[in-house]
């Protein structure tokens, strides 16, 4: 999907306040709860539009990309960032990557285990957030390293299920400062939104 494009820097897969967040992603939710649903809502913390994944049932309510399942991403950029909110429920995802032995590999990560264990073709792991907004930075190539003994190729998929909001996923060539950042990148609270303002007068 991307493997023709130039990736340097930054590449997003998904942007909540875009004009379709969505689009390059296949939405599957469980039709026996009423309640299972994706979503775009407005999130009090960061005053802003967000993508809400939730479901009673975490496995069957979920958002994959890309949408055709016999396509692959194809993104080297071997840090994948994801800004999510915690809403205290159980949440997972989990990234399919190539590596160099060309064994497709996958990582699934979870608030609701408590320890990694790693098989031939999974590796699962605890995922610990902090309450509300976080950035989780998920270095994919010091995993697929430490966890099978490869080297990170290309991110195949990637596969965020319930519960939790999105503003943005993305890509990056390495880990930045959040000086660094690039603001579009950032996670705006609107007190940092004050200060930034009040800094710049």
């Amino acid at each position: 999907m991307f493997r023709n494009t130039f990736q340097s820097g930054f590449l997003s897969i998904l942007y909540s306040l875009g004009n379709k967040p969505l689009q390059i992603w296949h939405t599957e939710t469980n039709s026996q709860h009423e309640e299972s649903h994706v979503t775009r809502v407005m999130d009090d913390n960061i005053k802003s539009i967000v993508v809400e994944i939730s479901s009673p049932d975490i496995k069957s309510t979920y958002i994959t990309c890309p949408s055709q399942l016999n396509r692959t991403l194809g993104i080297k950029l071997p840090i994948l960032v994801l800004i999510v909110k915690n809403l205290k429920k159980y949440f997972t995802f989990e990234v399919q990557v190539m590596d160099d032995k060309n064994i497709k590999r996958r990582f699934r990560a979870s608030n609701f285990q408590s320890s990694t264990r790693v098989k031939p073709y999974i590796c699962t792991m605890p995922l610990r957030m902090d309450e509300g907004w976080n950035q989780i930075q998920f270095n994919l190539a010091d995993f697929t390293r430490r966890a099978f003994s490869t080297n990170y190729v290309e991110t195949l998929r990637v596969q965020i299920h319930a519960n939790c909001r999105l503003r943005r996923v993305y890509f990056a060539d390495r880990v930045y400062a959040e000086d660094e950042l690039p603001p579009e990148m950032k996670l705006w609270l609107p007190e940092e939104k004050k200060e930034e303002e009040q800094n710049q007068k």
